[in-house]
Parts: structure tokens; sequence; C-alpha cells
């Protein structure tokens, strides 16, 4: 099963803040109920986890995820990345481009995530509408977490991480679209997965 999700929330925080936040994976899995961060084996390349459970159904993915755009300039990040289901024959693949802009008037910032995503194995069985249904409503609880995080404490915090930040950039924006593929995954795979 192969389908396109478009999803854009807004954040009151400048776009630099949102952009450094949403290409640091570890902070971005903090939004993603049962997703971990494995492993970073390289500035472009991540390991990932993540369970989810629809229903009675239960299942645990495990993936590598590849930034192959990271640009600063026009805060713009493409990530491939493809995950295996544990213990299972399922798998899934998908293509995540995600863009942070200011938002008219300047008053905070805009995300838009484009992804292509193919599903093959168990999860396909609960149909194209069902796993849309619960994408979105794995986005609408990320884009919630993401912007409790960014609208809080704005003045001490974020700007010193920031900067920390800003020096591994590519590293944390491969974690963070992983985080988000894992999201949208678990979405895919229900919504109560936490």
């Amino acid at each position: 099963m192969a389908f396109k999700i478009e999803e854009r929330f807004e954040v009151q925080a400048p776009v630099e803040r949102v952009w450094k936040y949403l290409i640091d994976p570890v902070r971005v899995v903090e939004c993603l109920p049962g997703a971990e961060l494995v492993e970073m084996t390289d500035a472009q390349n991540f390991v990932g986890a993540i369970k989810v459970k629809v229903g009675p159904l239960a299942m645990s993915y495990k993936g590598k995820a590849k930034f192959t755009e990271v640009n600063e300039e026009t805060h713009q990040v493409r990530m491939v990345g493809d995950a295996r289901e544990v213990g299972g024959s399922g798998s899934t693949k998908v293509t995540m481009l995600s863009t942070v802009a200011a938002l008219a008037g300047g008053s905070g910032s805009e995300v838009v995530v484009n992804a292509e995503v193919e599903l093959v194995g168990k999860i396909v069985q609960f149909g194209r509408g069902m796993i849309e249904e619960v994408s979105r409503q794995m986005f609408r609880q990320f884009s919630t977490c993401v912007r409790a995080k960014l609208e809080e404490a704005q003045p001490a915090e974020k700007p010193v991480e920031t900067e920390t930040k800003a020096v591994a950039a590519a590293p944390l924006a491969f974690r963070a679209l992983w985080a988000i593929v894992v999201r949208f995954f678990k979405r895919l795979l229900g919504k109560e997965a936490r």
C-alpha cells in the first residue's frame, strides 16, 4: 500500500528555534510515543525503533534513516528511511520532506511535512482510510507536543540549546525526521500507542 501525506502546523516561536528543534532527533523523539532513537551511525545516518498498537494487534518496527538534504538556508530537510517489523514480515519505506517557514507578520513559524509512504504486512489489513486517519491523529499529537515544548520557557533554555545543536545540525535533523516518520507509522498503527 502506497500513499502520500501532507501535514502542517503552526508554532509561536521563531523559525530558527523551530528548525533547530526539528533537526534534533533526541528532542523530537520525546514527542513520539513509543519511539526510540537507537543510534547515530554518522552525521547523516541513524537507527530508530517504534512500538505501535492497533486494537489487539501490537507491532514493533526497527529501521534506518538517512538525511539526504539538510538546507540551513531554506530550513528544509529531506529524509529517506526503511524499517522492518520485528518478528514479522511487515516493512515500510518513507521519503519525507519537512520545511519550516515564517508566518506572515512574523508571529511564529509554520512546519510543512510531505511524506510518501509504502507499507507491507499486517498493517495493510486496516485499509487506507484507517491508516490515514490514524496518521492524522498521530500528527496532531506530535504537533501539540512540539508546540508545548517550543512555546514554553523560550527565553532561558532554548537559546543555549539552539546554539549547541547548530554545531551538529545534520545528525539532529536525521533523528528529527526519523522521529516524525516513527510517529507517522505509529499513527498508522494506532493512535493509542503510548
